[in-house]
């Protein structure tokens, strides 16, 4: 698999929204409460899952285990979704805890875990960073 512009904005995208979760996450964890920072942060944070996701539809995968080239892994596109949309409905019913649960396991399950799979010597990006960038594979 080469680098094409999709995988390009989905790996772009994918490796910013791991980078601003624990930014949008701790503006309202953290000793001092800053609800503009994590606003914008979220924000930002989600508009990145969105393009990560959407982008994940056109990237097909047909040496691993698949279906018409979808991976298991493309199963988080639909997660992504459902924990977007769970997240903003606690957030107009002002379930403020609910919301805080849906993204914080949102961000774990997605950037988090899906991360540490995409980076499997078997798959393009672990190929990438284990094999040419470190050599060690």
């Amino acid at each position: 698999m080469q680098m094409s512009p999709v995988i390009a904005v989905h790996l772009t995208a994918a490796l910013g929204a791991v980078v601003l979760g624990p930014i949008a996450l701790y503006a309202r964890l953290g000793p001092v409460l800053r609800p503009r920072l994590h606003r914008a942060m979220g924000y930002a944070w989600v508009t990145l899952m969105v393009l990560t996701a959407a982008s994940a539809l056109f990237i097909r995968d047909y040496q691993l285990p698949n279906i018409a080239g979808y991976t298991p892994i493309h199963l988080l596109v639909p997660l992504t979704a459902f924990g977007l949309t769970a997240s903003f409905m606690a957030l107009a019913r002002r379930d403020y805890a609910k919301h805080q649960r849906f993204m914080q396991r949102l961000y774990r399950d997605t950037c988090l875990i899906a991360g540490a799979f995409t980076l499997l010597p078997s798959r393009y990006l672990g190929q990438l960073v284990w094999g040419q960038w470190l050599g060690l594979i």
